[in-house]
């Protein structure tokens, strides 16, 4: 594995940066359809027009997903995925970058617009150099909202299989993820019968009652807890509320949402069968999203260029977040799962750093010129 010359690594960097940031000025939110849409023409752009592939645009629940394979191979032997969706923030202003201390600073510059940009450049470079080559490439909208209209629908209604994956949305850069947790988020209600809160006999308050089921559902799972790096069941209440829009009357109804993430042995019909005893009869649980448990069964090839190129040991973990790995887990895909180095996700300052984006570009490109046998050109 010789070192790459230093002209060609600054070019790459440039291009690498440049198409990150260019990525992060367009709010591509859940609920920015103009510029989620403008995001995805702008990809679409870039990677169209070699010789050898079929660009397919799918649209499910209005959501917009890209996929490009090659003519010939409509199963190609790698499949690189990204989503290009971002979490919102109530100040569209903060959708900029900064150049600071050797990071792109910006919202979803590090979850994952510049690991966007990485496989945007791979899969230009590998084919320009060899049009038809088995590489593939997913891009979805929809993955900060559960991803089901996005890679689930692809995979599960469209029959989208390869053999195996690159998703570079979990793990670091010499951290490869081999397990993710099960994830399912809920909705808890609690129905009433509203009256002047000046009368409260005179109603019935659903809020003590949803209040009390959540704390046995929190002592349960604080019972749970372990100090194996955290790999055990959580539940997080991320949402609290009521129908009312007033402080002198009983709601007739209160909700709250959870977050829950499980581990192996637990599905995710024994966590549901567990949350509806705590939370007693007089509480309904509704499903929002439910996923397994997934192993990802990664090359172990691929660490040991990540080694190489980086020369730092690479270690196989296991992550409480999931991603959009865990859809193609089923199909008995296997799923190469890390990603530069990021930090201060969902924030405004979200922040990628630049130097391990260019080692995980050589670690992509390394693995898999390797893979199809090719050599690539010098970039001129």
């Amino acid at each position: 594995m010789t070192d790459p010359d230093p002209k060609s690594l600054e070019r790459l960097r440039n291009r690498l940066v440049a198409l990150t940031r260019d990525l992060v000025l367009m709010p591509s939110t859940e609920h920015d359809h103009a510029a989620r849409r403008q995001c995805y023409e702008f990809v679409r752009n870039h990677v169209e027009g070699f010789p050898g592939i079929t660009i397919q645009d799918h649209l499910d629940g209005g959501v917009a997903s890209l996929v490009i394979l090659p003519e010939t191979e409509p199963r190609p032997d790698i499949l690189l995925v990204a989503h290009l969706d971002v979490v919102a923030h109530a100040d569209s202003r903060v959708y900029r970058t900064v150049l600071q201390d050797g990071r792109i600073i910006g919202p979803g510059a590090g979850d994952m617009k510049g690991a966007l940009a990485i496989l945007m450049v791979l899969f230009r470079r590998f084919h320009r150099a060899h049009p038809g080559v088995s590489l593939g490439l997913a891009v979805t909208t929809d993955e900060e909202t559960g991803g089901e209209h996005g890679v689930g629908h692809l995979v599960r209604e469209r029959g989208l299989r390869c053999n195996l994956a690159i998703v570079p949305d979990g793990g670091a850069l010499n951290h490869i993820t081999i397990e993710e947790k099960g994830i399912l988020h809920l909705r808890v209600e609690a129905n009433g019968q509203t009256a002047h809160a000046a009368r409260p006999w005179l109603g019935d308050n659903p809020i003590p009652r949803l209040l009390a089921g959540l704390q046995r559902v929190e002592t349960h799972f604080a019972a749970l807890a372990r100090t194996d790096h955290h790999w055990h069941p959580t539940c997080a209440v991320t949402r609290i509320g009521t129908e009312n829009r007033t402080v002198n009357r009983l709601p007739a109804e209160a909700h709250a949402c959870l977050d829950v993430r499980f581990t192996p042995p637990d599905t995710a019909d024994t966590m549901l069968t567990t949350l509806r005893q705590l939370l007693g009869p007089d509480l309904t649980l509704r499903t929002l999203i439910a996923a397994e448990p997934t192993h990802l069964s990664p090359d172990p090839r691929f660490a040991e260029i990540t080694t190489a190129i980086t020369g730092q040991a690479t270690q196989f973990v296991r992550e409480s977040g999931g991603s959009d790995a865990r859809f193609f887990h089923p199909h008995g895909i296997p799923v190469l799962l890390s990603r530069p180095t990021v930090g201060n996700l969902h924030a405004p300052d979200e922040w990628i750093d630049i130097d391990s984006m260019v080692s995980y570009y050589r670690i992509c490109e390394t693995y898999l010129a390797e893979r199809f046998g090719v050599e690539l050109p010098a970039e001129p």
